[in-house]
């Protein structure tokens, strides 16, 4: 093939072995999409096509993902809302014919293989790193082989200021967790092999980052778990596993002091124990 099918917020090209997804970037699309860039799903990605009738005079052309074939949609688990769904291409109605057309091309090459058998490796290319976004307890970075945790001032419990920034090489994850910030409680936590029963609430959890109130958006932490996640599957069960740990080297003099400043405000509010502050604030100074 190679026709295009222009949408709202979005247009479908029909190659020989894949479908090709390019987003727009108007103010009015989602910002996941405009995140998302491109993607080229493969045929052998899709287990089914399907048109139904949308909202206000449209019609959506729908690919069903195959399970486990793109990285996002398998750490999205379902909670993403149809608008930002990047499967879902709109039309308008008077397109309906046009879409049942490109519908019907495609279906026959979805048949060579049967959708339900297990897939031991992502078919879709993840977000590329390096990734980050802000949380509402502090700041992630994924570099394609760790991902980093950075606490902020004001939002860290005490339970991830005594556990001190983390380092989570992808070898020692099994998994990530994504809940979504539009629903309640939202947080993206590193399912670690060592950690088996992490803390239930996201918020004592040093392997977790909790959003709310305009952190971790959609468009930032979806696409950065996905990537995490693709990591983890393609390292495999074989990794070596170890538990997290602050990241060495030298650091920036007047950071340690806000932290030691930070630290002492907790201790003198009862929240750290002496014990804990000494030795968390020599920790601290060996940093220097």
């Amino acid at each position: 093939m190679g026709d295009v099918l222009a949408g709202f917020h979005a247009a479908w090209e029909f190659a020989s072995d894949s479908v090709h997804i390019r987003f727009e970037r108007g103010i009015r699309t989602p910002k996941l999409f405009q995140a998302l860039g491109e993607r080229r799903v493969p045929h052998e990605a899709i287990s089914a096509v399907a048109l139904s009738p949308g909202k206000r005079g449209t019609v959506v052309l729908h690919a069903v993902p195959r399970p486990g074939a793109d990285p996002l949609m398998d750490a999205a688990a379902g909670q993403l809302r149809e608008g930002s769904d990047p499967y879902r291409l709109v039309l308008p109605a008077e397109r309906a014919d046009l879409a049942e057309y490109y519908a019907d091309e495609l279906r026959p090459l979805l048949t060579h293989r049967t959708a339900e058998e297990p897939l031991d490796h992502h078919l879709v290319e993840p977000p590329e790193a390096p990734l980050s976004f802000k949380a509402y307890d502090g700041k992630a970075t994924f570099d394609g082989s760790t991902v980093f945790y950075r606490w902020s001032w004001t939002g860290a419990s005490s339970a991830k200021w005594k556990a001190g920034d983390q380092r989570f090489p992808v070898a020692d994850l099994s998994g990530v967790e994504w809940r979504s910030p539009e629903l309640f409680e939202g947080h993206l936590r590193l399912l670690r092999r060592d950690v088996p029963q992490p803390p239930a609430q996201a918020d004592q959890d040093p392997g977790a980052l909790v959003f709310g109130l305009g952190y971790g958006p959609v468009h930032e932490s979806l696409p950065f778990a996905a990537s995490v996640l693709a990591a983890v599957r393609s390292t495999g069960p074989a990794g070596a596993t170890g538990a997290p740990h602050s990241p060495g080297g030298r650091r920036d003099p007047a950071d340690i002091a806000d932290r030691i400043r930070h630290l002492g405000e907790l201790h003198r509010a009862g929240l750290v124990t002496d014990d804990e502050f000494l030795s968390k604030k020599a920790e601290l100074l060996a940093e220097l």
